[in-house]
């Protein structure tokens, strides 16, 4: 699962960075129990088999419309009857947004980490393939939102992650080089993204990597707790 890029040259601890950007789902949030919840409503209406929460957990961090495949084949990249993936994935979007937030809530740390963020004076953004009809309703509900001076979500742009499109445009929107910029996420699709878009990618050991260790994908460093993160970090002069 190792990455296909390089490692940006001279990376060191502390990086001097003046923007963190992090992913949500398995980073920010435990989101795993309402979206197994909605994919297990949608599988319910449609008089298939259900799946647990562990299964679900593991097909998080495409966006949506994968999840709704897996949750139809049971498999990574599998592609069900179009006609059949339409309908589910109507069927998806209307019950993920009547349980967006009812199970899910930040993970331990990350609401101490982004305090002590924003105590440094980083500039912070939340970069994640979720929907955007959910991402901001989610963020808001979870008192997250106020935290980030920008929020990418899947559909945001013309192309999500690991594609290093949202990284390169947070950095235009923040008027700062790849260098500067640092990405927290949970998966090999965050370190894809980072190391495309010659950016340094920190990785948390919990969150959503398919059922992979994410330090087979060969991140800058792993953290336990978003907590941690001010402690590898200093702010640009």
């Amino acid at each position: 699962m190792s990455s296909t890029y390089p490692r940006p040259e001279g990376a060191q601890f502390p990086l001097e960075v003046s923007m963190v950007m992090i992913d949500l789902d398995g980073t920010l949030v435990h989101t795993a129990p309402d979206l197994a919840t909605a994919a297990n409503r949608m599988l319910a209406e449609l008089g298939l088999p259900v799946h647990d929460m562990a299964a679900v957990a593991s097909w998080i961090g495409n966006g949506v419309p994968r999840l709704v495949k897996r949750a139809l084949t049971g498999e990574m990249e599998a592609e069900p009857d179009p006609v059949l993936f339409e309908k589910a994935y109507a069927l998806y979007q209307k019950h993920y947004a009547a349980c967006l937030s009812q199970q899910s809530r930040p993970f331990p740390g990350v609401v101490e980490g982004l305090e002590q963020l924003k105590e440094m004076g980083f500039e912070l953004a939340c970069i994640t393939n979720k929907a955007q009809a959910f991402t901001d309703p989610l963020l808001r509900d979870l008192r997250l939102r106020d935290y980030f001076g920008l929020v990418l979500s899947g559909d945001s742009l013309l192309r999500k992650k690991p594609d290093p499109l949202p990284l390169q445009h947070a950095c235009a929107h923040f008027g700062i080089r790849p260098e500067q910029g640092v990405l927290v996420g949970d998966s090999q699709s965050d370190v894809q993204a980072a190391r495309a878009a010659q950016m340094s990618v920190i990785c948390v050991a919990y969150g959503y990597n398919h059922g992979h260790d994410i330090r087979e994908s060969g991140p800058d460093a792993v953290i336990d707790s978003l907590a941690e993160l001010p402690h590898y970090l200093r702010r640009c002069p």
